[in-house]
């Protein structure tokens, strides 16, 4: 017999609180579907999009070690954003669909890949900072209330973390070289700081799906909590490294017991995130030509895909 809608709704309840996961099989609020796929397709598309910063330096890197690195991190990058899609369609959402709205402005995706790569440095920063924010960030969604979105986090956040480290490994070499190379490294940390601790997205009283995503089990932690740890991550890091924030107030609190760190200027978040950042146009322009570019090679495997159906149907049909 079927269950009624409200009965459907309580096992969807009683699902949550027991701390389960919630299965593509499973009956789904549509609040919750479209929360999901909100959540998802901005994840994936940051992937995505977070490919080109980085891309842009695989053929200036300054060593065959480098390249060979950084291809590597942008290849991984592109896997994550395919995962993540893939996620996203257990829940009912179209690929293509999920694509067009990011292109057409109607779908977001990380503020901090609309800041240049003016330097090699800015490669080791965003390993660190902006992967280590993303590290504090993702960790917590592997036990999201969603089985395939946090099966697909487990693999993408091992791989963060060795992007983390590799990005570290690059300023400390950096910090061993030349006073120009040093230079080049706390210049980058300086414009990188500020932007990483923006990724958390707005301060909790001003979050508009922070407290749903909490009591669905979306979220683990609040976008402030995620931020103080990063922040209280980040400080004994910087001192090994040898480099500073560019933030005078940051220090340790004992009361605390976690570091103090200044205002954030919240206008710039909301300026990047409206479309009006330093790169917006650029990435979203490349974005959209890279779809119509690729039009072709989708048109192919489709055509391939039912050719080969027919095939096999026609094989069956002979037996």
């Amino acid at each position: 017999m079927a269950l009624s809608e409200s009965e459907l709704e309580e096992h969807f309840e009683r699902t949550i609180a027991a701390d389960q996961r919630l299965e593509p099989r499973d009956w789904l609020p549509e609040a919750y579907r479209k929360s999901m796929i909100r959540q998802i397709a901005q994840h994936a598309h940051s992937e995505i999009i977070g490919m080109q910063p980085e891309g842009e330096w695989i053929t200036r890197a300054p060593s065959l070690r480098r390249k060979a690195i950084l291809l590597a991190k942008v290849q991984d990058e592109a896997g994550h954003g395919l995962y993540l899609y893939s996620s996203a369609e257990t829940l009912g959402a179209d690929r293509a669909d999920l694509t067009d709205k990011l292109i057409n402005g109607r779908q977001k995706y990380s503020s901090i890949f609309n800041y240049p790569t003016l330097t090699f440095a800015d490669i080791g920063v965003i390993g660190w900072l902006v992967d280590g924010a993303a590290i504090c960030n993702q960790v917590p969604l592997c036990r999201s209330s969603y089985g395939p979105y946090a099966r697909a986090m487990i693999r993408i956040c091992k791989e963060e973390s060795f992007h983390q480290r590799q990005g570290y490994e690059l300023l400390m070499t950096m910090m061993r070289g030349t006073d120009a190379q040093r230079k080049m490294v706390q210049d980058a940390v300086d414009r990188w700081w500020w932007p990483s601790l923006m990724m958390f997205g707005p301060p909790d009283d001003e979050s508009p799906n922070t407290e749903r995503s909490m009591a669905w089990k979306i979220k683990r932690h609040t976008n402030d909590e995620l931020r103080q740890r990063f922040v209280d991550m980040s400080v004994p890091q910087a001192e090994v490294l040898g480099v500073t924030f560019p933030d005078p107030d940051l220090r340790w609190n004992p009361e605390r017991e976690h570091h103090d760190f200044g205002p954030i200027d919240w206008s710039e978040l909301k300026r990047v995130i409206s479309g009006d950042g330093p790169c917006n146009a650029q990435r979203i322009a490349r974005r959209r030509r890279a779809q119509e570019d690729g039009a072709w090679v989708r048109e192919a495997a489709a055509a391939h895909a039912v050719k080969r159906a027919g095939r096999q149907s026609a094989e069956v049909a002979e037996r």
